[in-house]
């Protein structure tokens, strides 16, 4: 893996992509083995900058912990149960109904009644998301480049983040930025609403992440392994 970064980065290429090697007709442990990568390819990520992927041909191997992927699953039973997801789904169909009927109710309410004002309420916004960030990240006191490796994130992305020049980040990448900075549960929640984001508790992926923002570990490359498993996005990336 290093050789091959080492060339890579000596020809001047923006992108690299590895086999998990060895793992397959040589035998070697496919635990072992996405260990021996991830490890390699970290090192390397801290002081290049490049889009590195490691391709996985089968979800078996990336062999996950029995803890870890028992402990998922028993907060997955506990906070995403089947009833319980079918009973949310009836209630939004139900409210949506509700919000459909009273819209096509004619109003005799004056006009005026339905003009806010929304210049008053422009001056009572909150700080915008680039600059919670920074705030958040100097208070860590962590670097700009170590929280973008930590999350997994390309430098680029991370520059449009910070310009605040209308770039508006996706869930993912908020996640993958709370990820870095060891953000509790309820500090994510708030970064996440200066984005205009929140954590469904109807949705898979919101779930599994709740976990680890409650118990860790605070590892991309861990957390994505679980997230492989479910079959749901993975986090960081470019």
């Amino acid at each position: 893996y290093r050789s091959s970064l080492k060339l890579a980065f000596e020809h001047g290429c923006h992108s690299i992509a590895f086999p998990l090697i060895s793992s397959g007709i040589y035998g070697y442990p496919r635990r072992d083995a996405l260990e021996v990568a991830t490890c390699a390819i970290r090192g390397f990520l801290e002081i290049h900058d490049m889009d590195v992927k490691l391709v996985i041909f089968n979800r078996s191997d990336v062999q996950i912990p029995p803890g870890t992927l028992s402990a998922v699953d028993d907060w997955l039973q506990e906070h995403l149960p089947e009833t319980q997801t079918i009973r949310r789904l009836s209630d939004t169909i139900a409210m949506d109904r509700l919000c459909e009927s009273t819209l096509l109710q004619p109003s005799a309410a004056p006009e005026s009644v339905f003009r806010p004002d929304f210049s008053r309420m422009f001056g009572k916004l909150d700080e915008p998301f680039d600059v919670y960030l920074m705030k958040l990240i100097d208070h860590r006191g962590m670097s700009d480049v170590q929280v973008y490796r930590r999350a997994n994130l390309d430098r680029r992305l991370f520059s449009k983040i910070r310009s605040g020049k209308g770039y508006h980040p996706g869930k993912r990448t908020i996640l993958a930025l709370a990820v870095a900075l060891e953000l509790t549960l309820k500090e994510t929640e708030a970064l996440l609403e200066r984005a205009g984001y929140a954590l469904s508790p109807a949705d898979k992926f919101d779930v599994v992440m709740e976990y680890f923002l409650e118990h860790g570990p605070r590892d991309i490359d861990e957390i994505n392994e679980v997230l492989f498993h479910y079959d749901l996005p993975l986090l960081g990336g470019s």
